[in-house]
């Protein structure tokens, strides 16, 4: 029997630091959108107070968060986001889309079958008024018109501007090199974002575009689409302006609401970021950011 024990204290021992290696590395993936109601996220549609959410734009049915325009006669101008109430900087967000029936009229020839999400985007309250887009990284989202390529999960850059290659990227568009997805079909979508280093964005488990080192500047979208044509007003146009050329490493996530209809499902945040000591309860081998403020351990 004694001779036993040390055998079982081993064995023991063992067995505890497998269990500590496999939840250091179970990926906890955070619902951010609950199936049930919007809850945490802020609404800011152009013209429209803070969380005035206009003709119901934004809804919840059967699990799904959608972009609806049944209660409008024409978009008139209406863009809209909806955004997380946390920002993130080193992360992962994963979602699923689909663009449904026929764009709302009034909406840009560009809009069809056309919306976003939005990384590392100011946030909501600090949008002006009648501002049309939040200065951000936006991972485009485009459904085929059935008809040619018309490639997903590209990049626009509204007041931002990023390298690809090593050298600055001065296009406000970029295409990914995705495949076409017709019809009314659930896409997967993934975004693995770096801080102000490196951004992935995926489509169906592809990785279909890469950019590095965003950052504020480069003008809102074009020199035919100001600062001005962005209706940001003249106060919040000379902040983004005073901040050109600053590293952009954190920001809150957004979804689009540009005149088509659009379901969103399973919208999912990994963070990247937290406790990196191996010692405290919540270490997380995936973890690629320290924020040893975050550390517990065992008292």
């Amino acid at each position: 029997m004694k001779s036993f024990l040390p055998i079982l204290f081993i064995f023991l021992v063992l067995s505890s630091a497998s269990v500590a290696q496999k939840t250091a590395s179970q990926e906890d993936w955070l619902p951010i959108f609950n199936g049930r109601d919007l809850k945490d996220w802020d609404i800011k549609i152009a013209g429209r107070p803070l969380n005035d959410n206009y003709q119901n734009t934004f809804r919840v049915e059967n699990g799904t968060m959608r972009v609806v325009y049944d209660q409008y006669k024409t978009f008139d101008f209406k863009y809209g986001h909806i955004y997380y109430k946390k920002p993130y900087s080193y992360y992962r967000v994963r979602f699923q889309y689909r663009f449904l029936g026929n764009q709302t009229p009034g909406g840009d020839s560009w809009n069809v079958r056309n919306s976003g999400i939005m990384l590392h985007s100011q946030s909501a309250e600090s949008l002006s008024l009648n501002q049309t887009f939040p200065v951000s990284l936006e991972m485009q989202l485009l459904g085929g018109l059935g008809k040619g390529e018309r490639h997903t999960g590209n990049l626009c850059t509204p007041g931002t501007q990023v390298h690809m290659n090593g050298e600055l990227r001065t296009e406000h568009c970029t295409d990914s090199d995705s495949k076409t997805y017709d019809g009314d079909r659930w896409v997967t979508a993934e975004a693995i974002v770096m801080g102000d280093s490196i951004i992935h964005h995926l489509i169906e488990g592809d990785t279909v575009l890469t950019y590095q080192r965003p950052q504020v500047g480069g003008g809102f979208v074009s020199r035919d689409h100001d600062w001005d044509a962005g209706r940001f007003g003249t106060n919040a146009a000379n902040h983004w302006i005073s901040q050109a050329n600053t590293p952009l490493g954190n920001g809150y996530i957004a979804l689009q609401a540009e005149s088509h209809p659009i379901d969103f499902r399973k919208v999912e945040v990994l963070n990247l970021k937290g406790c990196m000591s191996p010692k405290a309860l919540n270490y997380k081998s995936y973890y690629v950011k320290a924020d040893n403020t975050q550390c517990r351990y065992k008292k």
